[in-house]
């Protein structure tokens, strides 16, 4: 098998906020572009700012002569639906060999699943999703959680390398998506944690901005008072680029794992209770630093 180096051809599928950037740092490292996302928008705009990218009707037609494709999906539906079961899947152009990577937050089970269904194929998986939000992604910065074979890994290693800094080989097939989902837990309920303190801090008197200054200086110290605080909460610009409805989505998957291997993890439900009903009530779109004014709610039933 080839190591996935530049020239190679890329199939990729989905463009979203993530995706985009994460295509364009492989056009730019000199990879071969095959497109394919519902939006033919996120298309079009995409190959205006990276001309020698490929635009394709279809995941058949993307994976066409591709030595590898990259899904960056709403959920493991969605990139199931892309990979296998929709109308002009990708598997129905994939030759033998090649290899399918899932950079999507996706539910690791599934993950497993998809994994045997490929193999039949003759097409190995790596399911490696990413962490580091927009920033990370347009920087080339992002951290990657593989699960799949360390040799699948080598061959894809040059592709992860253009747009992440720290790859981590997890595990077998859905060890990166369960891990996405566990690392993503521990984001939420920190940031949780913050913004809590910060209502009860303002409530008190206290200036939220000294408060974050404090926490980074301090025990409290999170990635959350860290790159979340003084960013986006405090000046309520609430712009960090990933919205409440995917972090809930990534904690109903935590909370899927545990119960699938029937596992009592009351603060982990608790989270995923929290961030849902946040999700109900802050409305669409709602950047997840938004969860400070959920907390402003919760706060004022008890006034």
């Amino acid at each position: 098998m080839t190591t996935l180096s530049p020239p190679a051809t890329i199939a990729f599928i989905g463009l979203g906020m993530m995706g985009r950037p994460m295509a364009a740092r492989l056009a730019e490292a000199g990879f071969t572009l095959r497109l394919y996302d519902l939006s033919q928008k996120a298309v079009s705009d995409f190959i205006g700012a990276h001309p020698s990218a490929l635009a394709t009707a279809s995941p058949k037609a993307a994976v066409q002569g591709a030595d590898a494709v990259i899904t960056m999906l709403p959920d493991g539906k969605a990139v199931r639906q892309a990979l296998i079961e929709g109308r002009d899947a990708a598997r129905e152009g994939m030759a033998a060999g090649t290899i399918a990577i899932d950079m999507s937050s996706s539910n690791p089970v599934d993950t497993q699943k998809l994994a045997r269904d490929l193999a039949a194929s003759g097409v190995a998986l790596l399911d490696a999703p990413v962490s580091g939000g927009v920033k990370r992604a347009i920087d080339g910065s992002l951290s990657i959680m593989v699960g799949g074979s360390a040799a699948d890994l080598e061959r894809a290693r040059p592709a992860f390398a253009a747009m992440g800094k720290t790859i981590t080989l997890c595990g077998p097939a859905g060890a990166g998506h369960a891990l996405k989902a566990l690392n993503n837990f521990l984001s939420a309920a920190g940031l949780m944690a913050m913004c809590e303190a910060l209502v009860v801090g303002e409530a008190f008197g206290l200036d939220p901005g000294t408060m974050v200054d404090v926490f980074n200086t301090s025990t409290g110290k999170s990635n959350a008072t860290e790159v979340k605080g003084r960013q986006f909460v405090v000046p309520r610009n609430f712009a960090a680029g990933f919205t409440t409805a995917l972090m809930a989505k990534d904690l109903r998957t935590a909370g899927e794992v545990a119960r699938h291997l029937e596992l009592n993890v009351p603060m982990l439900q608790q989270a995923v209770d929290y961030w849902r009903d946040a999700d109900g009530k802050l409305g669409k779109g709602a950047d997840h630093t938004e969860i400070f004014r959920y907390a402003e709610m919760l706060a004022e039933k008890k006034g």
